[in-house]
């Protein structure tokens, strides 16, 4: 067997005994569990007040366009963090298509913000 080869075996023994300690630990955890079923454990519990009504409510859709909008940007810094330390080594050519990427986010921004998407309240 190569040397490569030899690697990979050693990965997969080591992720098989991970995922042998993982189904062990488990399994011993549902034994040693007490198990004291009861109508009050399986009951929908919210923040301290006992739930009222039916579980179906409209939500606004502006809270997930926000938080779209947020992971929008975070993946931008995280694009752009890796770009910023090895600006020398992109030139140029490396400053112009990040400022292209940088350009295309501020016209999603500009746009949400024209259409009111920032707003909280």
């Amino acid at each position: 067997m190569s040397e490569f080869l030899r690697q990979y075996l050693l990965v997969a023994v080591f992720g098989g005994l991970a995922f042998g300690l993982v189904a062990a630990l488990i399994g011993a955890a549902s034994l040693f569990r007490p198990s004291r079923p009861s109508t009050g454990k399986v009951e929908n519990y919210e923040s301290g007040v006992d739930p009222v009504g039916s579980s179906w409510s409209q939500s606004q859709i502006r809270y997930y366009i926000f938080a779209l909008l947020f992971v929008m940007f975070d993946v931008e810094a995280v694009f752009i963090f890796p770009w910023a330390a090895r600006l020398e080594a992109f030139g140029f050519f490396g400053l112009v298509e990040m400022m292209i990427f940088i350009f295309i986010l501020a016209l999603g921004l500009a746009y949400a913000w024209r259409k009111g998407v920032l707003r909280w309240a």
